[in-house]
């Protein structure tokens, strides 16, 4: 087969350094479309890269530093990269090679230093053949034919599933917040999202989507893309951030802001979610250019209103699981919340710099109850707010109750004229405790 080479040169020009340069570590992070490079590098350098075939290899020269005692081990399975190796061969300057499975296009970036890196050198690789425009016309494009047929074993044709994409806050690069004990935020937001998966994955008429399964690192702008490729009919972003007074703790759940955010600490946690990409090694460049485009869009479409009718039911089965830090929905400017067309939430489901929430977001079983939680509010609202080309609003068939204080299963079953023990059967009732905002199905007569 012929293979198209580009023989790309990518040369950064900077400053010249009148001494050594240490390379004070690498990583490799393998994510389901790039694998990204990180050196950490104690100033600015220049660099240069430049591929090789037969075979495929990758040359990155950093002039003036040293090699790293250690460089890092590549993943088996990474689909880019076979290994990392390096050396000096002039003494002066240090030759890093990628060996290769598969021709790659790089873009490379000098990251400068924030709260929590010094300089990094930023290298990402992506597969050659795989066009990004290509990719995502095929994405979309299943996704499309998957709606359009009927769902296995679901018996009502021409129906689709609603979709919940479930982004897992930071990753990689990214640690998120890190609290007392040591608990990184990446981790337990992706504990968590797995737990939400399953559950989302085992109601009928729902299907999950993960925006990010693995610890990699995803623009704020690409969590967003994604879940538009895959028509997602709603987005739940997870997080578990910290504040400058570990005092403060409970779970809350946020939406897009019109305005200004709700309170100080709601634009606080906005503005240091805004700044993953910064972390993760990406410039911020025109972050809220087109926000006001965005927000008129939500506003005639109806998503900014749906966001908020799903972050409610959310919030309130929250409060079943402990604390919270604000008893109502609150709005922020969060980027990663910016879809015209997708109703999305964002949820805080503790403060990992308060030691009491870093302890319990830690145990299984709480993240679990946070799961649980969250599902049951992504459920509630389904049932209330189903487009009609759904399963959920076929299975429905339009007769649905939301429980209100007073309500109990006999008085509702008289007002629909059914018996008591089909509407236990229809919604998994098992006894007679039901909860205010909880959405009944009622079955036919």
């Amino acid at each position: 087969m012929f293979k198209v080479i580009g023989l790309l040169l990518l040369f950064v020009s900077l400053p010249a350094c009148s001494q050594q340069v240490e390379v004070e570590s690498a990583r490799v992070w393998t994510a389901p479309d790039h694998t990204r490079l990180i050196i950490d590098v104690a100033g600015p350098v220049s660099h240069q890269i430049r591929p090789l075939i037969d075979p495929d290899r990758l040359l990155i020269d950093i002039a003036g530093v040293t090699l790293p005692s250690k460089l890092p081990k590549v993943d088996a399975a990474d689909p880019l990269i076979v290994r990392l190796r390096g050396g000096s061969p002039d003494g002066r300057n240090l030759r890093l090679v990628l060996d290769l499975k598969q021709p790659v296009r790089v873009k490379s970036t000098l990251a400068p230093p924030n709260e929590r890196y010094g300089y990094r050198l930023v290298v990402d690789l992506q597969p050659k053949e795989a066009d990004e425009a290509v990719r995502l016309a095929e994405r979309a494009g299943d996704v499309r034919h998957a709606r359009a047929g009927t769902t296995a074993g679901s018996g009502v044709a021409g129906l689709r599933e609603l979709v919940v994409a479930i982004d897992a806050g930071h990753g990689g690069e990214d640690p998120g917040a890190i609290g007392p004990a040591g608990t990184r935020e990446k981790d337990i937001t992706l504990a968590i999202a797995r737990r939400l998966e399953v559950l989302v994955e085992a109601a009928p008429g729902l299907r999950p989507v993960m925006i990010r399964d693995g610890d990699y690192f995803v623009r704020l702008r690409d969590r967003v893309q994604l879940a538009r490729q895959h028509q997602a009919d709603l987005f739940v972003s997870i997080h578990a951030d910290a504040y400058h007074d570990p005092r403060v703790s409970g779970s809350s759940v946020y939406t897009l802001s019109f305005s200004g955010a709700t309170s100080d600490a709601a634009k606080w946690l906005a503005e240091r979610e805004n700044k993953a990409d910064l972390i993760g090694g990406v410039e911020l460049t025109g972050v809220d250019s087109d926000l006001d485009r965005v927000l008129f869009e939500l506003a005639q479409n109806g998503s900014l209103e749906h966001s908020r009718y799903a972050a409610e039911h959310v919030l309130t089965r929250l409060k079943g699981t402990g604390p919270v830090h604000r008893a109502s929905v609150q709005q922020a400017r969060f980027v990663v919340l910016k879809s015209p067309d997708i109703p999305s939430m964002l949820v805080e489901t503790a403060f990992i710099s308060n030691p009491d929430d870093e302890r319990r977001l830690r145990d299984s079983a709480h993240q679990q109850r946070i799961a649980q939680a969250i599902f049951e509010g992504v459920q509630a609202y389904f049932l209330q707010h189903s487009p009609p080309d759904t399963r959920l609003a076929g299975a429905t068939n339009g007769r649905q109750h939301v429980i209100d204080r007073g309500d109990t299963l006999g008085a509702i079953a008289k007002r629909y004229a059914i018996d008591v023990k089909a509407l236990r059967l229809a919604n998994g009732i098992d006894g007679d405790r039901i909860r205010v905002g909880d959405v009944l199905r009622i079955p036919e007569g």
